[in-house]
């Protein structure tokens, strides 16, 4: 028999029988796979589900699963009925760490899920829960599948940005928004919340004026990027950056303000256990906001977070007017926060 020879036939896509939104287009299912890199995103729409079912029915019932870790039987255990009959949600993270146990559990459930119950399964990417992924994305009438890709395009964040202020109902030029695409391009965390101070703290129309009034010098020089190095304890690296951003024009209020955010959230998680989804919640944080500052805090005692913090108040008044250095204020700042509290 002869052997036909050439190049392989490549193998067809899995074929996708459900609905596959965007993350703001977040909507009840009975299971709700989030996919893509983009974390914050992803964790953004996990949240207006909560709120969205929340809405409908205060007495829902919010519980955490870590995949990573799971045992056999815990999904079919937590969607069962209660005695009260209250509504469920059920939300698993790392999927694509997931054991094999709580792939063949996701997977019968799919067939039979129970009533009043909707679970999110969250999965960052790569192969990991690829046979899950196909069985879900098959299940049509059942479930639905909310992607939230990495946004790399200044357009994209441009775009985003637009709609914050859109859904705040707030006017914000053009150029205002151009300013902040390009002072946070690296973090789509942080224009987020740029864009919600700017909301928060301007009744007029929000211009580049406001922006370069809130966030002057943060195109050369990430305000973040001096807390993120002194909080790591990289004073040397702290000071070179705080230096080039005065250099660049930046003003010290912002900086002193990126501080302030930083320290008084790794406060708000100091000490605190459980899973950051459980958590985020009762601290009136995102999930990603708990996990970030767990990491700040790596090395931190409470003694030294409360000292930078009593420095960090200090500088504020000195900046604004207190003292007739203000830079000598900032350096002293950075130098307390870099030694963790301890000078």
């Amino acid at each position: 028999m002869a052997v036909a020879r050439g190049r392989a036939t490549a193998k067809p896509a899995a074929k996708v029988a459900i609905p596959q939104l965007e993350w703001n287009q977040v909507r009840p299912a009975a299971v709700v796979l989030v996919t893509g890199a983009e974390t914050f995103l992803a964790e953004r729409a996990i949240r207006q589900l909560r709120d969205l079912l929340k809405a409908e029915d205060p007495s829902l019932e919010v519980t955490d699963v870590d995949a990573a870790s799971y045992v056999p039987g815990e999904l079919l255990s937590l969607a069962s009925p209660s005695l009260f009959g209250e509504p469920r949600l059920i939300r698993v993270a790392a999927v694509e760490k997931c054991t094999d146990a709580f792939i063949e559990d996701a997977i019968a459930y799919l067939g039979y899920p129970a009533d009043d119950t909707y679970l999110v399964l969250r999965h960052g990417g790569g192969v990991r829960g690829k046979k899950l992924l196909e069985a879900i994305r098959a299940a049509s009438g059942v479930a639905i599948e909310v992607v939230c890709a990495e946004i790399k395009r200044d357009a994209d964040r441009y775009e985003f940005a637009s709609a914050e202020f859109r859904a705040a109902g707030k006017r914000a030029t053009p150029g205002a928004i151009r300013a902040l695409v390009s002072a946070f391009s690296d973090d789509l965390a942080e224009l987020s919340a740029a864009c919600a101070q700017l909301v928060s703290d301007t009744a007029e129309e929000i211009t580049e004026v406001t922006v370069e009034r809130y966030y002057a010098g943060r195109v050369e020089t990430n305000a973040f990027a001096v807390a993120d190095s002194a909080i790591a304890g990289n004073y040397g690296d702290s000071l070179a950056l705080l230096r080039h951003a005065l250099a660049s024009g930046a003003d010290p209020v912002p900086i002193v303000a990126a501080f302030a955010m930083k320290l008084r959230t790794m406060a708000k998680v100091l000490g605190t256990r459980g899973a950051s989804g459980q958590l985020a919640g009762q601290l009136g944080m995102a999930p990603w906001q708990v996990d970030r500052a767990r990491r700040d805090l790596a090395g931190w005692s409470s003694e030294g977070l409360g000292r930078s913090i009593q420095v960090l108040a200090e500088t504020d008044e000195n900046v604004k007017g207190a003292a007739r250095d203000p830079v000598y204020a900032l350096e002293h700042m950075i130098s307390v926060v870099s030694s963790r509290g301890t000078l």
